[in-house]
């Protein structure tokens, strides 16, 4: 979820294309096909594909869910986009879709299309190249990134790629089912799951790097889930201001550096991102997490809860949990903040030391990258936003019984943590 107002929390913010679908340019597949009798239908033209283009050193896929009323805030990324733009070494491919209600610049039109994103000093107006126009897509569906991914990547090869969703967050809540997820699609009412994300970027053959430009989606329920998609997951443990990531300043980052390894364009989104809001003091944060590292995080997770239930220390943790960082949503705690506060307070030896082992692989090896800005609350100093507590990666934890659905997640299966919470909710 992208956060529009100090006033108003937004609503956090084909199985891949039919089997034997073909991406190659000379022979089209069903899902091409199909497009093409809907173009057809509509007054559509659709190019025709593209050749295969030569290898380069990054691919940066944007899918930009506009079918909501951050439609206005895509039109402005990809204007922002295009400072920077597309060069011999490195390819910066977009999938856009509108909807109608929201704003009616560029034309106004209300399809989906896809550009290789150009250089243009102009912010006002769109000018890279439309590659391919269709009329009505699903921007909730996971089977539409798995779709733009396999498209993008058979099209603009690279050495490396980086994944973007844009759009509405909510990583994961207590609430109905319609509200845990990402990429919110107002014109259809669905939304990717989290398990349905991970399912997307693995169809898609993975990125390097992926990251999440959307509020309340760096929590271990959600990386851990992706663990098998990327090496490196950015993400922002609380809700993202509405203009969201600074892309020109981190792309032209990587257009001075194509070369640069997946944890250095990592730290480059954060670094923009958080330069930007400082200077317009705003709250924000965002951290890089490393994948390879979260087997360390589960083991010292369940040594850590294991030892929690053996204490029978209940008025600790829940003191700990009310006192500890947290977000837009109650329940999204800071995983480190919680962890030390148990630390310090605790008469276990064994739950000091697992409390401490945990902090140090959140500190360590996994979260590589940390950022945030606070702020003064402007002009009059209202509502100030303090954000030096967030160490990178927040954590479900309601004072009840897990919701709904929470145990199909990966995080679920393999930790301690659902245990934990119903041992702490009796």
């Amino acid at each position: 979820m992208k956060r529009i107002s100090l006033l108003l929390v937004l609503l956090c913010c084909v199985t891949a294309s039919a089997a034997g679908v073909s991406f190659d340019s000379s022979a089209p597949g069903p899902a091409a096909l199909a497009a093409g009798v809907r173009a057809a239908a509509e007054g559509l033209e659709l190019p025709q594909p593209a050749p295969r283009a030569a290898e380069k050193e990054w691919t940066v896929l944007v899918f930009i869910n506009g079918k909501n009323n951050l439609e206005p805030f895509g039109l402005k990324d990809l204007n922002e986009m295009e400072t920077a733009g597309s060069t011999d070494r490195v390819n910066v491919v977009v999938q856009l879709a509108r909807i109608a209600g929201y704003s009616t610049a560029e034309g106004d039109w209300k399809t989906v299309r896809r550009y290789l994103v150009k250089k243009d000093s102009d912010l006002s107006k769109i000018s890279s190249p439309v590659l391919q126009e269709l009329p009505r897509v699903d921007m909730g569906d996971y089977r539409s990134l798995a779709d733009f991914g396999r498209w993008a990547k058979e099209r603009f090869p690279a050495r490396r790629y980086m994944v973007i969703v844009w759009n509405h967050g909510s990583g994961w809540k207590r609430a109905p089912a319609a509200g845990k997820g990402i990429s919110y699609d107002d014109e259809t009412g669905s939304h990717m799951s989290v398990p349905q994300l991970a399912r997307a970027l693995a169809e898609m053959g993975g990125a390097d790097v992926y990251a999440s430009d959307a509020c309340l989606m760096q929590m271990a329920e959600v990386v851990y889930e992706l663990k098998d998609t990327a090496q490196f997951i950015v993400g922002s443990e609380e809700t993202e201001p509405a203009d969201g990531y600074s892309y020109g300043p981190f792309l032209a980052r990587l257009l001075a550096r194509p070369a640069m390894p997946p944890a250095e364009l990592a730290a480059a989104v954060v670094d923009a991102y958080n330069d930007f809001y400082a200077s317009n003091d705003t709250g924000s944060t965002l951290s890089v997490v490393n994948t390879a590292a979260l087997p360390d995080l589960l083991a010292a997770v369940n040594a850590f809860t294991s030892e929690l239930m053996l204490s029978g220390e209940k008025e600790l943790i829940v003191t700990s949990a009310k006192e500890a960082k947290r977000y837009t949503y109650p329940e999204n705690k800071d995983l480190y903040d919680f962890t030390r506060r148990v630390a310090a307070a605790t008469a276990s030896p064994g739950v000091k030391a697992a409390a401490q082992r945990l902090n140090g692989v959140i500190k360590g090896p996994l979260v590589v990258y940390n950022r945030t800005t606070n702020s003064t609350g402007g002009i009059w100093g209202a509502n100030p936003v303090y954000h030096d507590d967030s160490n990178g990666l927040a954590v479900y934890f309601p004072h009840v019984p897990a919701a709904e659905g929470y145990t199909g997640l990966r995080w679920a299966a393999d930790s301690g943590w659902d245990e934990f919470l119903a041992w702490l909710s009796r």
